[in-house]
């Protein structure tokens, strides 16, 4: 939790941290400041301190005050016209400048800074380039994995919760609006057709859950994944468009929405054939039902997420599937891990799968993923199912959404 950062931050040897980057899709400030409709800005965020959040716009700056947290306004500090004027037009370097004097007036001009944001990569690289050179003594120090925003964010307090049990609500509610549209279509030669007397196809029906996605309050930034027959074998394929619904399909129906502006996810699996099921897609459901059910049966309080990882390979091996745990670059079985942490990142600590530490524990506080699968495109066919599931503070796990697991979808016409 965020109460955590202080602690982490000195286990490292972090003096400050700085987020750069927009108050809107960009997970890192947005665990500070909330989502509010700023570019623009940086924070520092100092050990034992509150964080200083700066603004570039004073357009902009009733947005950043609602983060509540202390905001400056740069440009009645250090007007960029100034300082342009002082490196003679030359941007990257006065954008520097005003950085060495932020750092500055937090006495920041020793020690280790990490630097994190979603941003142009260019744009940091340019002002970091020259911020070594007018700070000598500061080191900026990036993370590729394991960041101290990650590590705190991992165990989420109740309100974090309470948003990310909203946003399964709406999901739920468009996997089922997204059931009636398919159980309304009509089977013509083996094909479906939407009421409208249109083609069914994944174009349309994602056009369908964006919408509904954003009728109920929620943006879809990671696309869904709504593939169908050969594609379904592929774990992340996202579908093609121009596939035409066909009956007796496997269809994997994932979908991951958020707070609108980037806040917390959701993340959602079923596994659906329309109007009838072959018999070798009906045992392979079956057998991902009950590899689920088994796990989440058998999940426990403070246990290394990877341990359940390698509890799905025994599982799917000792139904006579090849998984990741035999080769790690399996393309038929079981092969991915079988979950992840979910916040405002939909992939987050902890981890089960080959990056997992052994801080990837399910402790309290944690929301994270159940979902295995079993993948054969070479006979058109995937299966996967997933839940989002929450430690509770009492050391309960509970499903913050639930949908029935029914592989079939009846058709009306």
């Amino acid at each position: 939790m965020k109460s955590d950062l202080d602690k982490l931050m000195k286990s490292d040897g972090i003096d400050a941290i700085w987020v750069t980057g927009s108050l809107q899709n960009n997970p890192d400030m947005v665990y500070f400041t909330g989502i509010h409709h700023v570019t623009q800005a940086e924070l520092i965020k100092k050990q034992g301190e509150e964080p200083v959040l700066f603004l570039y716009s004073s357009m902009e700056k009733e947005e950043g005050e609602k983060s509540s947290l202390n905001t400056q306004l740069l440009d009645d500090r250090w007007p960029l016209d100034q300082l342009l004027e002082k490196s003679k037009g030359e941007l990257t370097a006065a954008l520097a400048e005003r950085m060495g004097k932020i750092f500055d007036e937090l006495n920041l001009t020793g020690g280790r800074i990490a630097v994190t944001g979603n941003t142009q990569v260019s744009r940091v690289t340019g002002i970091l380039n020259d911020l070594r050179k007018r700070l000598p003594n500061t080191e900026f120090h990036g993370y590729t994995q394991q960041s101290l925003i990650d590590r705190a964010s991992m165990t989420k307090d109740s309100e974090e919760v309470e948003r990310i049990r909203k946003m399964g609500k709406i999901t739920v509610e468009v996997v089922s609006r997204t059931f009636n549209f398919l159980g309304s279509c009509k089977i013509l030669s083996g094909n479906l057709v939407a009421p409208s007397g249109e083609k069914a196809t994944v174009s349309l029906v994602k056009s369908k859950i964006r919408l509904w996605l954003a009728e109920l309050g929620a943006d879809n930034p990671e696309e869904t994944i709504f593939a169908i027959g050969r594609d379904a074998g592929f774990p992340h394929s996202a579908g093609t468009p121009d596939d035409i619904l066909t009956a007796g399909k496997p269809i994997v129906f994932d979908i991951f929405p958020c707070e609108a502006g980037g806040g917390y996810f959701f993340d959602f699996t079923r596994t659906w054939c329309v109007g009838w099921v072959p018999d070798e897609v009906q045992e392979l459901h079956e057998q991902v039902r009950q590899v689920h059910h088994t796990l989440i049966d058998e999940l426990e309080a403070n246990t290394p997420f990877k341990e359940y990882q390698s509890r799905t390979c025994e599982l799917f091996s000792n139904l006579g599937h090849q998984t990741i745990c035999d080769s790690y670059n399996l393309k038929e079985g079981y092969t991915h891990s079988v979950g992840h942490g979910l916040g405002l990142k939909v992939h987050e600590k902890p981890f089960s799968g080959i990056i997992a530490k052994e801080d990837d524990i399910l402790k309290k506080g944690v929301v994270f993923s159940i979902e295995p699968g079993l993948y054969y495109p070479s006979r058109h066919m995937g299966v996967r199912i997933e839940d989002t599931v929450y430690l509770n503070p009492d050391g309960v796990f509970e499903k913050l959404a639930d949908f029935p697991y029914d592989l079939i979808v009846p058709v009306k016409g």
